[in-house]
């Protein structure tokens, strides 16, 4: 029984942080998908996106068909790994899985539908490419928008040996999309913060408003007292730069 004295130190913590703490006491496992094989099903595909809190940039979902038969070790939900780690587990689950397919809904889209339904959409699109095709889904905390069976589990990147490997694929994925994005637009610091809502990032839209690339209906952004014109000509030279490097090749 915890004492009064962790009890308080529990109650300091921010929410983030007590999430974080109860993930880590959580083990991944095949549980829910030898739940799955009892059933029948052959191909049971973990399912999971990353990204959506981000202020900039995509979505990105991925789809995970593991094979019973081989053991990828040390898979978990992808915010508790290194990225060293994450990098190796992701060319693991790469090379062993059934199959696997990633997806991406852009800055622009997820402005249009909202978050919730640009996740969806993500994985929705993850599972549509995956090649053979699942006949079962575990995802994490959702319900898809499809005919196939599927179980939504709560922290289910904590819990379900593929959902926790499409956490990882999806999380590789999306951090090298938003690193190729440092470059052109340097004073949001991408490559540390990957688009989320740091001390520095949100004080970088303060001072020099969104890119084209932000979420512009994420509050942090639309509140930003730059107007995105004043950043759009850093778009334009790199597309500029890109061209004229097509045109040397």
């Amino acid at each position: 029984m915890p004492s009064k004295t962790h009890a308080r130190a529990e109650e300091k913590l921010s929410p983030s942080a007590r999430k974080l703490r109860l993930l880590k006491r959580l083990r991944c496992t095949l549980k829910f998908e030898k739940l799955a094989w009892a059933t029948g099903a052959k191909l049971v595909a973990g399912v999971d996106e990353v990204g959506r809190g981000s202020l900039f940039g995509p979505v990105v979902a991925a789809a995970v068909v593991l094979d019973p038969n081989y053991r990828v070790r040390g898979l978990r939900d992808s915010k508790l790994l290194r990225a060293e780690r994450r990098e190796l587990l992701a060319r693991r689950i790469r090379e062993h899985a059934v199959a696997w397919a990633i997806a991406a809904i852009d800055a622009a889209r997820i402005d249009q539908i909202n978050i919730y339904q640009a996740s969806r959409q993500a994985m929705v699109d993850a599972v549509s490419r995956l090649d053979p095709m699942a006949d079962h889904l575990l995802i994490d905390a959702l319900k898809l928008d499809c005919d196939l069976p599927q179980r939504a589990i709560i922290h289910g990147d904590a819990l379900s040996a593929s959902i926790a490997a499409a956490s990882i694929l999806a999380k590789v994925e999306r951090d090298r999309m938003i690193s190729r994005w440092d470059p052109v637009f340097p004073l949001y610091g991408l490559c540390s913060n990957k688009g989320y809502s740091t001390p520095k990032h949100l004080a970088a839209l303060r001072e020099h408003g969104p890119c084209p690339l932000h979420r512009q209906s994420f509050a942090p952004v639309w509140n930003a007292p730059v107007p995105q014109e004043m950043l759009e000509f850093m778009l334009q030279d790199a597309e500029q730069a890109a061209a004229e490097e097509a045109q040397t090749v």
